[in-house]
């Protein structure tokens, strides 16, 4: 994976309500940094600025991007959301991840309107968490996104077919084969391969039809399983233009 560049500052797209509520829950619920320990804030100064002015790379999948590498206060900050609640970071890793959209598709990121779907969570990862963290971060990209000018969606379109193993300790040929098949859309999705411009090609609510789907996750590791995902969709009529993570695992060769 090449080395991510050098940080340079994008423009803000929380909005000025939004950081003013997160400083008002600062002080009213003050909490350590979940990035690097800063007593009585959940999202310090410095960490909030290297999240905020990494910039995208591509990963092992040249087709998905990322906004970070999976190191220091980045992955503080998503292991907080994802395993501690810490649903405040929902944001400003949602703004990550929409940067990360634009990097994936690059000229092609204004040309049609968008539909982010999240890789999905098992049941039981849901329940014991409280929440969907990908889910989550799913819609606050997509906010941070329409506040950019873009026309963009996220609808969780897809669920586990059958149980996998833990893929921890796994290589990435391994990785695929434990993941191969285990995938599948929702019915609503399903398009009878007629693409997502045909008529009545994507039911549910707002008619998703026309949207170009993006993939988005969390973290990226081999992109076995963003590779499972595009398969799945694919499968049903809905071709993946891209794909898009808050950060990707550093390998020891990088």
């Amino acid at each position: 994976m090449p080395p991510f560049p050098s940080p340079a500052p994008p423009p803000s797209a929380q909005g000025p309500f939004g950081h003013a509520l997160a400083g008002l829950l600062d002080v009213l619920l003050p909490a350590d940094c979940a990035g690097c320990g800063s007593e009585r804030t959940q999202l310090c100064p410095a960490c909030r600025h290297a999240l905020a002015t990494a910039r995208p790379a591509p990963t092992p999948l040249p087709w998905t991007h990322a906004a970070a590498p999976y190191t220091g206060p980045v992955r503080q900050l998503l292991l907080a959301h994802k395993e501690r609640g810490a649903l405040r970071l929902a944001a400003p890793l949602g703004e990550a991840l929409g940067r990360a959209v634009r990097s994936a598709l690059g000229a092609r990121a204004g040309a049609a309107p968008l539909l982010l779907v999240p890789m999905p969570s098992a049941r039981s990862a849901v329940r014991a968490r409280g929440h969907d963290p990908t889910l989550r971060l799913a819609g606050a990209a997509a906010r941070s996104l329409r506040r950019a000018g873009l026309d963009v969606r996220a609808a969780p379109l897809l669920r586990h077919a059958r149980p996998v193993a833990d893929q921890a300790g796994l290589n990435a040929a391994e990785r695929r084969r434990n993941l191969h098949g285990a995938l599948t859309v929702l019915p609503r999705a399903r398009t009878g391969r007629a693409g997502l411009a045909g008529p009545g090609s994507l039911a549910g609510p707002g008619s998703l039809a026309g949207r170009h789907p993006v993939l988005v996750d969390d973290l990226v590791t081999t992109g076995a399983s963003l590779t499972e995902a595009a398969r799945a969709l694919a499968d049903a009529g809905l071709p993946v233009r891209a794909g898009a993570t808050v950060a990707a695992t550093v390998r020891p060769s990088d």
